[in-house]
């Protein structure tokens, strides 16, 4: 029987694992504390991680043996062939490599984009009425002495753009057109599934689209060619007092060109979930009354970590069973 190494937990879905792989594959958890340790260990024919096929990879992993960078992943064992990776974004696995390497990734899109676009609109809330401001006066004693209704907006008939209209940014836009607020966004080409209240800004009208944005929403994973995407080029198009929100990655922003931003006021707030070194956050950006900073919790749901579980998982039994699954991420179609 093949075998499944675990790296990180299956805290959620234990049975479902067992009822998935029942049968087609023995699951091995990873048992090494360092890189060090596991890559020695993936080195010996016979040793511990000998003859694993599938991986099931979470983020949590990346504490003991790093990311699954080139270095690493050309030292798997050559029995490797897939990579169920836990989440929506896999900025932490070197894809080029796993191809080089006739590996193949997979991911969780859908089972994030609720917990995800709830995170987000409650960033736009707290954004646009400066909730964050308000609670920490009120924590402090000093109930609302420090706010400024005149510098607080209300949602309604409000611009949110979208920069990446995928399921996160979809459901975004439908939990955010109730209010009701104006959806324009932003894709390399038109998105399929989007309603028609949602307006379509091509490249050649980022411009326009920017200038009468009230909040950006950022959706789009971090690649190479999206590391520092919204910089200062793009923050300066946008009307003076727009707000950004960020629940995708970090890097995808320019953190320097944002805090400028913030600091000469042409910002009037920003909503953040996710940073460019986590766990660490600079420490400018907790000195600005007007953001609103969350610890990376987008998916952090029960409801939510327990779907990503089932839906990689499954990746690895349709890859047993089938040969393939629908979750490939997209470099694999290129």
């Amino acid at each position: 029987m093949v075998r499944v190494l675990v790296c990180g937990d299956i805290v959620w879905a234990r049975q479902e694992c067992e009822d998935l792989l029942k049968g087609l594959a023995e699951v091995t958890p990873l048992d090494s504390p360092t890189r060090t340790d596991f890559l020695a260990h993936c080195a010996e024919p016979q040793g511990k991680y000998a003859d694993v096929v599938g991986i099931f990879h979470t983020n949590v992993s990346v504490a003991r043996i790093g990311a699954f960078d080139r270095a690493l992943v050309q030292g798997l064992p050559r029995s490797v062939k897939w990579i169920a990776h836990k989440g929506a974004g896999y900025d932490k696995i070197d894809v080029v490599a796993c191809k080089e390497r006739g590996i193949f990734v997979s991911n969780t899109p859908g089972a994030v984009d609720d917990a995800t676009a709830t995170t987000a609109l409650y960033l736009v809330i707290s954004s646009l009425r400066l909730f964050a401001h308000a609670e920490q006066d009120l924590r402090a004693g000093k109930w609302k002495a420090s706010h400024r209704a005149g510098a607080a907006h209300d949602l309604t008939g409000r611009t949110l753009a979208i920069l990446g209209l995928g399921g996160i940014g979809l459901r975004l836009a439908e939990l955010a057109h109730a209010f009701p607020m104006r959806i324009v966004y932003h894709n390399r080409r038109p998105a399929p599934n989007a309603p028609a209240w949602c307006e379509y800004f091509s490249a050649d009208r980022l411009d326009e689209m920017l200038a009468q944005t009230d909040v950006l929403s950022v959706h789009v994973p971090l690649k190479a060619e999206t590391e520092g995407l919204v910089g200062e080029t793009m923050l300066r198009k946008l009307k003076r007092g727009a707000v950004v929100v960020n629940t995708a990655r970090g890097k995808v922003i320019d953190e320097q060109a944002l805090i400028r931003a913030l600091e000469d006021g042409h910002l009037g707030a920003v909503g953040l979930d996710v940073f460019p070194d986590e766990p660490a956050v600079n420490p400018r950006l907790l000195g600005f009354p007007n953001a609103t900073l969350l610890p990376h919790v987008g998916a952090a749901t029960s409801d939510t970590q327990r779907n990503m579980e089932v839906r990689a998982l499954t990746n690895l039994r349709d890859f047993f069973t089938k040969g393939m699954s629908a979750d490939v991420v997209p470099e694999h179609r290129q």
